[in-house]
């Protein structure tokens, strides 16, 4: 008999069917899935090696999970992928507000229905989508809210007594019986709330004021908390922490690869977006090389952190800006430039906490830091390091580039045309040369991206000046740029 013909306990008895407790059912079907080598954190990119495999331990030990990390580390990504590991439909008794179990109820309601209807009773089958709930942890929620109390109009319309059990109004935490409960922000939840989780946690079982009833919840708990919140706004009290058996720390991308990766996945783009605006290869990694600058940058709180969402809103807008300039050139399709990194500033003053020198000097102020530090971070990798050339006092291959300057000035206009950007990239001959010298096989746009890059950079090295007004970069040399 297939589920869709169970429409009953006698049926569901029949065809055989064995109750599982909801940590036993993700074990077995996390078990599975290593053996058929699935993928059940698919899209999580960059734990493979770390947290992944503690996960899988926590789950397998059938153990409650406490993801500790900074923001922007994809926890409730996480919690949330934890629903693959439900059974696609289970049986529940319907029309019962706790999902009861048909072959173990645990509601009054629920056995009530048994008790009467006895074989006959209704089952429906609960899709694994409805077995998640999630509740961000703020300061003002109560006790009733996550647990229950006693309804006073409920008793009223049903006349009821406050003794009678069916006068309880369950909370959050009772409907999510067999299912995944998420709490995101532990810390903020108040402490005397926190306790209101002991029981739960240890016991497997509720209680709730004035009523002997306890309620042998079957829950897979999972919490979300932040280093940081421990010493802002609260703390995960010390008896909850022990009852939460294992606690796995998050972590930011570890490698540039895996982050642009991340970024491209996560940025959220129009389809003319994704068809008229290309971003190449050493832009994508400027953007990401920013949000790793930050996270070293003596200007930004460590202790807060430097969320992935930085470099995902970065790129975002960097694609932003390039699609506003060829709208305003009546271009089809274009090519993202150093110069549109301009734009990327207010997607990191809105994503970084600044300590006491940071704000001295202005969220912008840092902006445009960041951006000039990993502008010189990406150019070594590619071209000599200008400063380690001057200690071994020989001749640099940036010196005809520098002397062009000596004779000449470049004004670069940040929302110029496609053409008007080559012809003016171009007449620097010696800069075209050194390109081609040190990065091979690029095609034309990427070399006048790594042009503009090379002029971006030695301005950082102080090699030559650059001065920015009025949308446009203007190029000298730096005795030039002083005396004029």
């Amino acid at each position: 008999m297939s589920r869709t013909e169970i429409k009953t306990l006698k049926e569901l008895k029949k065809a055989g069917y064995t109750s599982l407790s909801i940590k036993q059912e993700m074990r077995n079907n996390l078990i599975e899935a290593m053996r058929q080598k699935k993928q059940v954190f698919d899209g999580v990119l960059g734990y493979d090696d770390t947290v992944i495999p503690e996960l899988e331990r926590a789950i397998l030990a059938k153990h409650n999970i406490n993801l500790l990390g900074l923001r922007g580390q994809a926890k409730t990504s996480i919690a949330r992928m934890m629903v693959n590991l439900l059974d696609e439909y289970i049986p529940v008794i319907d029309g019962t507000e706790l999902n009861d179990d048909p072959l173990n109820p645990i509601s009054f309601q629920g056995k009530a229905m048994v008790q009467e209807q006895g074989d006959e009773t209704p089952i429906r089958w609960m899709h694994r989508s409805e077995r998640y709930t999630e509740k961000l942890a703020t300061p003002d929620v109560t006790v009733a809210d996550l647990i229950g109390d006693i309804d006073p109009i409920k008793a009223a319309n049903m006349k009821l007594s406050y003794s009678d059990e069916r006068a309880i109004h369950y909370g959050l935490v009772p409907h999510a019986n067999r299912g995944i409960f998420v709490i995101n922000e532990l810390p903020d939840l108040q402490p005397r709330i926190q306790v209101a989780l002991f029981n739960i946690l240890q016991e497997g079982d509720i209680q709730i004021r004035g009523f002997k009833v306890r309620l042998p919840l079957d829950i897979q708990f999972v919490f979300t908390a932040n280093p940081e919140d421990y010493t802002n706004r609260g703390a995960i009290i010390t008896p909850l922490k022990d009852r939460i058996q294992s606690q796995i720390i998050t972590h930011y991308p570890q490698e540039l690869d895996i982050a642009k990766t991340i970024t491209k996945q996560e940025a959220k783009l129009t389809e003319e977006q994704e068809e008229g605006v290309t971003v190449l290869p050493l832009l994508q990694n400027l953007v990401e090389e920013i949000g790793f600058v930050a996270r070293d940058s003596e200007f930004v709180d460590q202790k807060s952190g430097v969320s992935a969402r930085l470099s995902i809103s970065a790129y975002e807008s960097l694609v932003a800006a390039a699609e506003r300039r060829a709208i305003r050139n009546g271009e089809q399709k274009v090519t993202a430039r150093i110069g549109d990194l301009m734009g990327v500033i207010p997607a990191i003053t809105g994503k970084v906490e600044l300590v006491y020198e940071g704000e001295q000097e202005g969220a912008i102020q840092v902006a445009h830091s960041l951006i000039r530090q990993a502008i010189r971070k990406e150019f070594t990798k590619n071209f000599p390091n200008p400063e380690r050339l001057k200690r071994k006092e020989q001749r640099s291959p940036y010196q005809d580039t520098i002397d062009w300057f000596g004779r000449n000035q470049l004004d670069l206009e940040s929302d110029g045309g496609s053409q008007e950007y080559e012809v003016q990239l171009s007449q620097v001959k010696p800069l075209m040369k050194l390109v081609g010298d040190h990065v091979e096989g690029l095609a034309k746009e990427e070399k006048l991206l790594y042009a503009e890059f090379v002029l971006h950079a030695l301005a950082e090295f102080s090699l030559i000046s650059k001065k920015s007004y009025f949308g446009r970069y203007n190029f000298n040399d730096m005795l030039n740029a002083v005396l004029g």
